[in-house]
């Protein structure tokens, strides 16, 4: 007996159109983002970025102290590296060698005294004991006579120093006050004007 003959609903047009759109909308949407991963807010499962190594590439240095890749967008940068800064020696104080204590009374013992009283150390003494040896060898009367320096710290005219008192041909005091007062104000201290007196041979 043959079987009877099943009726099939027919296809509804509309709704076929609109899965069909619904799976072509989907396929473009992975398709754009594994394409261009920016355009949404995450890429696609399936897309990946392969990370060169970076270590071979040049690098130019930054005023901070870092270094960045100097590579441009179409392959190495030719822009060199800028070059080192310049690293100017400046001259600094010398330290002399330390100076025996001093003779109560002595032209190097009012000296010393003058020393501790500006807050300067026993280098600063040693310093200026040296300074003095090579001026004058602490004689009051010294006298250059190629220049006219005069005294202790040889002033020059030797008459500079009557600024700090009229006995300033005899007294080692006054001629030291002045002779420290100049070096403050041109050297800083002793040993600056020691490091002077070594590196030119005068201060």
């Amino acid at each position: 007996m043959p079987r009877p003959r099943q009726h099939r609903a027919p296809l509804d047009k509309s709704r076929l159109a609109l899965q069909g759109f619904g799976f072509l909308a989907a396929v473009a949407f992975v398709a754009i983002t594994a394409v261009d991963p920016y355009t949404g807010a995450t890429a696609s499962a399936y897309f990946t970025v392969t990370i060169k190594d970076t270590s071979n590439l040049p690098t130019q240095a930054l005023s901070s102290g870092r270094y960045e890749n100097a590579v441009s967008r179409d392959g190495y940068s030719t822009k060199a590296a800028p070059p080192p800064p310049v690293v100017v020696a400046v001259k600094t104080a010398s330290s002399a060698p330390s100076a025996a204590t001093p003779d109560p009374g002595s032209a190097k013992a009012i000296a010393h005294d003058m020393i501790v009283a500006k807050g300067w150390g026993e280098d600063e003494y040693s310093c200026l004991v040296s300074l003095f040896n090579r001026e004058s060898g602490w004689n009051v009367s010294a006298y250059n006579a190629g220049s006219g320096a005069y005294g202790i710290p040889q002033a020059l005219p030797g008459g500079k120093m009557a600024s700090v008192g009229a006995d300033w041909q005899t007294s080692a005091a006054t001629q030291i006050t002045w002779g420290l007062g100049y070096i403050t104000s041109r050297y800083g201290t002793p040993c600056g004007a020691w490091g002077h007196s070594e590196d030119q041979g005068w201060y």
